[in-house]
């Protein structure tokens, strides 16, 4: 009988071990699962933030482009505002002249 009861208790211990074994297989698969899962959600992560990053270059160089243009947009406009002020008394001289000569045809009609 004692024979028959130590390989009960064998069987059993096995049987045990097994299904602890079993356990920790499955927690491990588990985790194995739960960590592929987080880095294939970081990889996703990283991928957007470069993407965004990338679209916030391509804005920032579109925008330094636009400054740039307007920039010289503006100076070129003082320059034009400066030489029409330089020419300015030359065309008041001009359109004095004018108007004196006018003024001289018209007193010499009356």
């Amino acid at each position: 009988m004692t024979s028959s009861n130590g390989n009960n208790s064998d069987c059993a211990l096995r049987s045990g071990k097994a299904n602890r074994l079993d356990r920790i297989e499955a927690i491990v698969e588990s985790n194995s699962r739960a960590i592929q899962a987080m880095m294939e959600q970081q990889a996703t992560e990283r991928l957007k933030r470069e993407e965004e990053k990338a679209q916030h270059e391509e804005r920032m160089r579109f925008l330094e482009e636009n400054q740039r243009q307007l920039i010289q947009t503006q100076r070129g406009i003082a320059n034009l505002v400066s030489s029409l002020d330089e020419d300015r008394p030359t065309v008041l001289r001009k359109l004095t002249a004018i108007e004196n000569k006018v003024d001289t045809l018209i007193e010499r009609n009356q």
